[in-house]
């Protein structure tokens, strides 16, 4: 009897340790999971390429580059991304400000050569489309974070995203206000809770009707940091698809802070 006991104690020991590596810890309730995905290791400091490709529903293209600086300054990070190619848009500049302090708005700036303006934009538009792609501001602003203190989380299961175990979790906006500037209800999002990244998030629209699809992929350690390399996104109700591919991400080459002032818009790069 004893033996038996001993046995099915091990049994339950081994399913239990197996749920922990197949399915991720499963006594992690949905906050922790988010905390996780913000507080994971992004450096202080990176500059990247970026090759922006815009899909329409006819399959025709058009292509972007970009070069990207993103810092820390204490809590807070600035991200400022230059156009280079083609020169119809090269010189095209968004600069953004993500406070830490959720009690400070976060300040984001977009400069049109064209115009030669630098506009502002306000909080009211961060669910704007973000220069004819399919990710808004405030996708570009939040380089895979999650404002946690605008959602209501809840895990939704376990699910397999290439070939990777994850855990389902639904984010609701937590009033009409905020869902009405980020420009959805609620989100859906598939996160590998063994690198702490979210894999893919589906968006659904203020009247509950799914809206996009984004798909992280090609995550790879550089520098010790699990960094994303590719990002699709998919809107469902006109067919565009938006793919950003990212190249010589550096994370060791010190970036002036210069560079994420206002003025230096209007410069280029």
């Amino acid at each position: 009897m004893i033996l038996y006991f001993k046995k099915a104690f091990q049994f339950a020991l081994f399913l239990f340790l197996f749920s922990k590596v197949v399915y991720g810890d499963v006594t992690m309730d949905a906050d922790l999971i988010i905390k996780r995905v913000n507080n994971v290791d992004d450096g202080i400091q990176v500059t990247r390429r970026v090759t922006m490709k815009m899909i329409d529903r006819r399959g025709k293209e058009r292509t972007r580059e970009t070069i990207s600086f993103r810092k820390y300054f204490g809590e807070d990070r600035k991200t400022v991304i230059f156009y280079t190619k083609p020169s119809n848009v090269k010189d095209t500049a968004f600069l953004t400000y993500d406070y830490e302090s959720i009690k400070r708005e976060d300040d984001q700036w977009l400069y049109l050569p064209a115009l030669r303006k630098v506009r502002r934009i306000s909080s009211k538009d961060r669910g704007d489309y973000f220069l004819g792609t399919d990710f808004t501001y405030d996708d570009i602003k939040k380089e895979g974070k999650i404002a946690i203190n605008e959602y209501h989380f809840s895990r939704e299961g376990e699910d397999i995203i290439d070939g990777e175990s994850v855990i389902k979790v639904s984010a609701v906006c937590k009033n009409n206000k905020i869902a009405e500037e980020v420009g959805h209800s609620k989100v859906l999002m598939w996160i590998d809770t063994r690198i702490n990244i979210v894999r893919k998030s589906l968006f659904f629209d203020l009247n509950g009707n799914r809206l996009k699809t984004i798909l992280v992929g090609d995550i790879r350690k550089i520098d010790g940091k699990w960094t994303r390399h590719l990002l699709q996104a998919e809107n469902h109700k006109t067919g565009h698809r938006s793919i950003f591919r990212f190249d010589k991400v550096d994370y060791k080459s010190d970036i002036p802070d210069r560079v994420f002032l206002k003025r230096n818009l209007t410069k280029g790069f």
